[in-house]
């Protein structure tokens, strides 16, 4: 069992540690205890964020009202909800 996501029935709760102003929105592996993702948008204005609700929605394949920032709006270290995914978190390392 990973330190950066958990299930809770229908709920994932991913860590995460972002990097806004990449050249390219990706996953870029593990970063201590948490996954780490380039984001392409700017840090300002929530941009970031933003963008970084619609990579996570798009990349676990449910609409983006049912991805929630849980805590980081500020912060690189982020927890988001992800709710009714079917696709396994691991996956994403690979």
């Amino acid at each position: 069992m990973s330190e950066w996501y958990r299930r809770n029935g229908e709920v994932l709760t991913l860590t995460l540690h972002v990097q806004p102003g990449a050249k390219r929105t990706e996953v870029a592996g593990l970063h201590g205890e948490a996954l780490k993702i380039r984001l392409a948008a700017p840090p300002i204005e929530g941009r970031a964020n933003e963008a970084l609700l619609k990579f996570i929605a798009n990349t676990f394949d449910v609409p983006l009202r049912q991805v929630e920032l849980k805590q980081g709006g500020q912060s690189r270290h982020k927890v988001v909800a992800i709710t009714g995914s079917k696709i396994e978190p691991e996956s994403l390392l690979n």
